[in-house]
Formats: C-alpha cells, sequence, structure tokens
C-alpha cells in the first residue's frame, strides 16, 4: 500500500513538472489576438483619420462656393427678373427715386435696375 500511494505521489509530481514546462496554447493565441486588436484599431484610426480630412475639404470647397463636380449656382440677371417686378422698378423710376432706393426696396442689384431701365427706354424708342 506504501509503494502504491509513493507512486501515486510521484506520478502527480511529474505530471505536475511536465504541466509547467508544457507550452501554454492559450497564451499564444491571447497574444494573436491582442496583435490583431491592435492592427485593427490602428486601421480604424486611420480611416477616422482620412474621414476628417476629406470631411474639411468638403466643408472648405462648400464655403469656397460649391463643389467643383456640380455647376456654379445661376446668377440673378434680367432673364430671371419677374415681369412684375420690373414693372415696379420702372414705376418707382417714373416716379422719380434714386437707383439705391429701388435697389433697397426691390431687392435688387443696382447693375440689375439699370438694365431693366435701359432695356425699357430701347423699347420705347422704336
Amino acid at each position: 500500500m506504501e509503494y502504491i500511494i509513493l507512486t501515486l505521489l510521484l506520478f502527480s509530481a511529474l505530471v505536475f513538472i511536465f504541466s509547467l514546462l508544457r507550452k501554454d496554447r492559450f497564451a499564444e493565441l491571447e497574444r494573436e489576438i491582442e496583435q490583431l486588436s491592435l492592427s485593427y484599431m490602428q486601421d480604424i484610426y486611420q480611416l477616422k483619420k482620412k474621414i476628417s480630412v476629406l470631411e474639411e475639404e468638403l466643408l472648405f470647397q462648400d464655403s469656397q462656393g460649391g463643389f467643383p463636380d456640380l455647376p456654379p449656382p445661376a446668377k440673378k440677371g434680367i432673364s430671371t427678373v419677374h415681369e412684375i417686378i420690373k414693372n415696379q422698378v420702372l414705376a418707382l423710376y417714373r416716379q422719380g427715386l434714386s437707383i439705391e432706393r429701388i435697389s433697397q426696396q426691390s431687392n435688387l442689384q443696382q447693375d440689375e435696375i439699370l438694365s431693366i431701365i435701359g432695356e425699357n427706354q430701347q423699347k420705347e424708342r422704336p
């Protein structure tokens, strides 16, 4: 009986020493997962950085008057001025108001008002 207990004790000591010397597979797996998560974090950081740069470029382009691939907005010209506004401008001009005052009342630029008045004078001269 003593031999059996001594043999089991020796066997358990050998198994214990073997388990300490044995390579841990889970530690290697943990290191791989750590490396993988670090690489993903670096990729995400770089993507966020690129996105912020693109957003800044879009905001800069928007503040500069639009995007390069879109046509510029149409400027307000004589052809886009409604006939009622033209008649109002002409009526105010006939009443003797200044160009600046007509510009304030009609929300048109002074050169547009002068164009409307000049266009009307050409129509009246035939």
